[in-house]
């Protein structure tokens, strides 16, 4: 089942939202190979963690991309072993994940430890773009302006 957004209203009092929409468009294009399992976790404020279950997968056979908005996981063996599997649980697929970040999310770290990749994600928000208050004033803070004088046209007596 497939929503439709009718987005055209937005357009008329909001600017600079295209990205917005462009990833609402883009959520229905999702592949539905849900491998490997991962989930996402709200640590705090400002930090998220992303845990990825990559069994049979070591260090070198995984890689994690920062880009701008953007964090890749790809997977792939680096060689398949000559061994005849009886029955073969544990995937070892390649795989590439790819997550949409938020302005000012960066990738803090990425670990792994006994089949499980972590990754940690913090959002650094620059400190002009941080809430801040301004002093209201008062009229008599306000410096004192001169009084301008019109010059106007003198009569000769």
């Amino acid at each position: 089942m497939q929503t439709i957004f009718d987005v055209t209203p937005l357009f008329r009092s909001s600017i600079g939202f295209d990205r917005i929409l462009d990833l609402l468009d883009g959520t229905g294009h999702n592949e539905a190979d849900n491998w490997p399992p991962y989930d996402v976790v709200k640590t705090s404020e400002d930090a998220y963690r992303i845990a990825m279950a990559v069994a049979g997968f070591s260090r070198d056979d995984l890689k994690v991309t920062s880009e701008p908005n953007l964090l890749v996981i790809e997977g792939a063996k680096a060689g398949e072993s000559e061994a005849q599997y009886l029955y073969r649980g544990i995937a070892g697929r390649a795989f590439e994940c790819r997550f949409q970040l938020a302005d000012y999310v960066e990738v803090a770290s990425a670990d792994l430890d006994n089949g499980l990749l972590t990754v940690d994600l913090v959002r650094k928000l620059p400190e002009e773009k941080k809430p801040r208050r301004i002093e209201v004033q008062t009229g008599a803070a306000l410096p004192k302006r001169a009084a301008l004088e019109i010059e106007g046209d003198k009569q000769a007596a």
